[in-house]
């Protein structure tokens, strides 16, 4: 006899309210879905808020600043976020992930390749930073001077809608004056006991609003007449001014500076004003050049001398810092990949040591070992000896290899025991059986397996050391220098700190030649990174 098992008994209450018999969710987990639902939308549009404000701000400030090129990217990544994140559609949500990783590349790489790339064919660098007019505005207020008994002027600083005047007290009248209208009379001024209390139409202002606005104050010019003899008024505590004529005048019509002794300097067309005997007035502006910088790298009286050395060098040392590493780290993992040996864990852990160890504390230990007075190496190693092991310009290089090869190849170490324990075991008994010996199997077996393994990160390893600013600038800095040179290159410079050089430590901060050295630094890099690939993808289809 079958049983049919009861069905379950479902009370009015429980039951829809349209009658149709299904179960209603009960009042519990319906308000759980309530509140859940509006603590989400309340949160959604908190983080929207946030977001526009921050978004905001920033095109406002760059409106402020005028930089209309970051005002049009924050503005583009202000509505793609809020489409993003914020549109009710499941189809942006892959768009979700790929957004912040999207603006950091924009920012952090593409932006930076641009720039760099439309510095290098500028004249940009010290005496050429900014325009043409700010160039002229700057000449202007450098040549001048003070006139000869000038009487000195008790001034108070006025702004009105953001221009800044000068006001003062002549014979028991108020005169006010701006850079585009000379000192004159205004009515509805009050003064008591020699100060000023009010201006109408202007805002004086106290001690720390002129300390705020310090350079505005020290840029305004006030005309003290009609008469351009007299002088203009200038303050740099806005306190008290004096009248200065300028010497050097800005002549449009010529295109010119012209000095108060009638000497004429022209622009020469690249960014400067210069006299018929070539006297070159600074600062300058900031211009197109073409492929001058370029010419200059290549140019032996300028930049080609040292530009061939450095570059011999980098890849010298590149290279070498490769293989170094690479074969003494595969030597060590061979070593180490015996399992019959005893502890093998604990001198992996030992060998990894100076690759946990951060590298910047590293250099800094081994130059003051190397040190040729006070090192530990020649002191105590070597009895005293005097050898001048970053003094020397071939010593200072080996020091770099042999520091470098100390800092690589616990890294060498660990993927080429990663790669050894991926060889399968039957090629080498295959090899056993044909009678194959220790060196024909590595050089038949395990060597192109691991190239094939790791041959992406000896590329990988050859780029960070065509770079490698770090070892360089804290072992030897470079040096030692020739003193012969005019970049102050050294006989260990790599081109990355040749860089450097050029754009930060020489005597002229020359970006426009260091941003076209780093265009030929990712060109070379890029080239050797090509052609590498296409050899390890070689030895893979052999293998």
């Amino acid at each position: 006899m079958s049983t049919t098992p009861a069905r379950p008994v479902i009370s009015p209450t429980e039951r829809d309210s349209a009658g149709d018999g299904r179960p209603e969710s009960p009042p519990s987990i319906r308000h759980s879905h309530s509140r859940g639902f509006g603590m989400g939308f309340v949160i959604k549009l908190v983080l929207m808020a946030l977001i526009n404000a921050f978004g905001l701000f920033g095109i406002l400030s760059a409106w402020a600043a005028e930089s209309w090129g970051i005002l049009v990217f924050l503005l583009l990544a202000l509505i793609a976020a809020d489409l993003v994140y914020f549109l009710p559609t499941r189809r942006m949500l892959p768009a979700k992930y790929l957004y912040p990783g999207l603006i950091f590349l924009l920012v952090f790489q593409i932006f930076v390749v641009l720039y760099t790339a439309a510095t290098a064919f500028t004249n940009y660098g010290d005496g050429h930073n900014s325009t043409k007019q700010a160039a002229v505005n700057q000449l202007t207020r450098t040549y001048e001077q003070r006139v000869a008994g000038g009487q000195e002027y008790p001034v108070s600083v006025l702004n009105a809608d953001g221009d800044l005047a000068l006001a003062t007290v002549q014979d028991g009248r108020v005169l006010v004056g701006s850079a585009h209208q000379a000192l004159s009379p205004v009515e509805g001024a009050t003064v008591t006991n020699g100060a000023i209390d009010a201006v109408p139409g202007y805002d004086i202002l106290d001690y720390g609003q002129v300390t705020a606005a310090h350079e505005a104050v020290m840029d305004l010019r006030v005309p003290v007449s009609d008469d351009p003899a007299v002088g203009a008024l200038r303050t740099d505590d806005g306190r008290t001014a004096y009248p200065y004529t300028p010497t050097l005048v800005y002549d449009e019509q010529a295109n010119a500076m012209v000095s108060d002794d009638g000497t004429v300097y022209a622009d020469n067309g690249q960014g400067a004003f210069v006299s018929p005997a070539g006297e070159e007035l600074r600062p300058g502006w900031r211009v197109f050049v073409g492929l001058d910088n370029f010419a200059a790298i290549f140019d032996p009286a300028i930049l080609g001398g040292p530009f061939v050395s450095v570059t011999l060098w980098t890849f010298a040392f590149a290279i070498l810092s490769v293989a170094l590493t690479f074969f003494l780290g595969l030597l060590l993992a061979m070593l180490f990949n015996d399992k019959n040996l005893k502890f093998r864990n604990v001198y992996r852990a030992i060998i990894f040591l100076p690759y946990a160890f951060p590298a910047f504390l590293s250099i800094l230990i081994w130059a003051g070992l190397l040190n040729a007075d006070f090192g530990y190496i020649n002191q105590v190693l070597l009895g005293g000896t005097n050898i001048p092991w970053l003094d020397n310009p071939w010593l200072a290089k080996v020091s770099l290899l042999l520091v470098n090869l100390w800092l690589g190849f616990p890294y060498m170490f660990l993927v080429t025991t990663g790669a050894l324990q991926s060889i399968p075991s039957e090629l080498y008994e295959s090899a056993d059986m044909d009678g194959a010996g220790a060196v024909q199997k590595f050089r038949s077996i395990t060597l192109p397996m691991l190239m094939v393994a790791v041959g992406p990160l000896l590329i990988a390893s050859f780029a960070m050391n065509f770079n490698n600013f770090n070892v360089i600038y804290l072992l030897t800095g470079g040096g030692p220098q020739d003193l012969e040179s005019t970049t102050g290159v050294g006989a260990t410079d790599i081109l990355i700190s040749f860089v450097y050089k050029i754009a930060f430590a020489g005597g002229a901060n020359d970006y426009g030649v260091a941003s076209a050295l780093s265009i030929l630094i990712f060109i070379m890099v890029a080239v050797v990174s090509a052609l590498t690939f296409r050899r390890s993808r070689a030895l893979e289809e052999i293998n």
